[in-house]
């Protein structure tokens, strides 16, 4: 199978672009930490010497944005005037060329990592141009030696070898044609996050009903204000979205370990098939002890979108720190790191449930899940998407889909991502149209 492109090409400029959305004004993705963000994102094309262009994106709440683009220009002067072969060749050297760089690697993980995942994400979107396929379908297609070359195995062999992942992915080799026709036919399965914290019960009925037209039978809440806040809260969202549906809770790290336990003990009632970053991103043993003290429920742990790194994940997998892996698309270093913790979940039988929303979140975590569910764990019995319905008609040419409770499986060369000019250049922040007059409300002094 050949996915190398007959095309000399050679990286000639890279492009990155500030981009702040006023979501403070309505309160769409408020939760206890995040009281007004300003959905943003690090919109970053990589323009070749042939015309040819790949685009990522980084999703921020606001102020900080400025600081991963800085990084992304940085890093710029590594690829410059690289031939394109060089990544095709061998995407896990070019991965390392980024992450062990001598002076940059004592930055650590965050900001750095998402810089690099800039870089890397906006790479394989232009991989896939060049071969004219979807993401998914590249990472389809690939054979599974060329899947492990591409990740940094030094910190993971522990968890998973080279070896077992190869295995993985050879075992579902045969099967794969089968399973990609029938996600062709019925996408991933998806689930919406209807119960911001600053919203309305009113705004909350409005969007649980907009997204059950599309199918969707399980919803998110967020929790962690207040415990009697919470319980009217969820009686009324349960009473929503109906008995049989299937409801989901997000804390987003509000509580310690202990308290998290207490106030989850509180809400049994309400039957969440899991709570969201209940305590801190990084908190391997704090995860461990939420678990197992709400097995007994059967309510289950799920984490993932502020984890910083393949390792971290690794601990939460292998340890039974959480029972839904919910990866993020540009929290890591790209595409070569989201493969090795998707595989890493596999072996683990640990179901990956993407976690989405922001800008341009939810356009590529859709690629993952096809991938997951036709190559890597090989069904779709256990996975959830997360699904967001804002900021997609009028920002992307090709917005994302659902029907029939599933996301419709994307056909567009590359991750998707191409925006309307118009869209850009609005909200280009601090000069765009939308933030005249009010550049304060965009940055780090606006506090709430």
């Amino acid at each position: 199978m050949n996915n190398l492109p007959n095309i000399d090409c050679k990286i000639d400029n890279i492009n990155v672009i500030d981009l702040r959305v006023p979501t403070s004004d309505t309160l769409l993705g408020s939760d206890p930490f995040h009281k007004k963000p300003n959905y943003s994102a690090v919109l970053t094309t990589i323009e070749t010497n042939t015309g040819h262009q790949g685009i990522s994106v980084a999703f921020t709440a606001g102020a900080g944005n400025d600081w991963i683009a800085y990084g992304v220009k940085d890093l710029a002067q590594l690829v410059t005037n690289m031939d394109f072969s060089t990544f095709i060749d061998d995407p896990g050297a070019f991965f390392r060329l980024l992450i062990d760089h001598h002076q940059l690697r004592w930055l650590a993980d965050g900001v750095n990592r998402m810089a690099i995942g800039c870089i890397v994400n906006a790479m394989w979107d232009l991989w896939a141009k060049l071969v004219e396929k979807p993401l998914w379908k590249l990472l389809v297609d690939l054979p599974p030696e060329k899947i492990v070359q591409c990740i940094d195995w030094r910190y993971l062999r522990d968890a998973l070898t080279p070896d077992e992942a190869t295995e993985i992915l050879a075992a579902n080799w045969d099967a794969g044609e089968t399973r990609e026709n029938a996600l062709r036919q019925k996408g991933p399965k998806a689930y919406s996050t209807a119960g911001w914290l600053g919203l309305t019960d009113e705004q909350i009925v409005e969007t649980v009903n907009k997204v059950k037209a599309s199918g969707l039978d399980c919803f998110k809440m967020k929790v962690g204000q207040d415990l009697d806040f919470d319980k009217k809260r969820l009686a009324f969202i349960r009473e929503a979205i109906g008995n049989d549906a299937r409801l989901m809770l997000d804390a987003n790290q509000v509580w310690g370990v202990d308290e998290a336990i207490n106030h989850m003990e509180a809400l049994t009632e309400f039957r969440p098939t899991w709570i969201e970053e209940p305590t801190a991103r990084d908190d391997v043993l704090g995860f461990v002890k939420i678990a197992r003290a709400l097995e007994k429920y059967g309510i289950g742990v799920a984490a993932g979108e502020q984890v910083p790194s393949p390792v971290i994940f690794k601990q939460l997998i292998t340890s039974g720190a959480i029972q839904f892996c919910q990866i993020d698309a540009t929290r890591l270093g790209g595409v070569n790191d989201v493969m090795a913790v998707i595989l890493i979940a596999a072996k683990s039988n640990v179901p990956v449930c993407p976690h989405g929303g922001g800008i341009g979140l939810c356009n590529m975590i859709q690629h993952y899940a096809m991938w997951d569910q036709i190559s890597v764990s090989a069904h779709s019995d256990t996975q959830l998407v997360e699904y967001l319905e804002f900021l997609q008609d009028g920002v992307f040419i090709e917005p994302i889909q659902v029907r029939d409770g599933a996301y419709v499986a994307p056909t567009t060369s590359g991750w998707g991502l191409e925006m309307h000019p118009e869209f850009v250049d609005r909200h280009i922040y601090p000069t765009g149209a939308v933030w005249q007059g009010r550049e304060a409300s965009g940055g780090i002094t606006f506090l709430a």
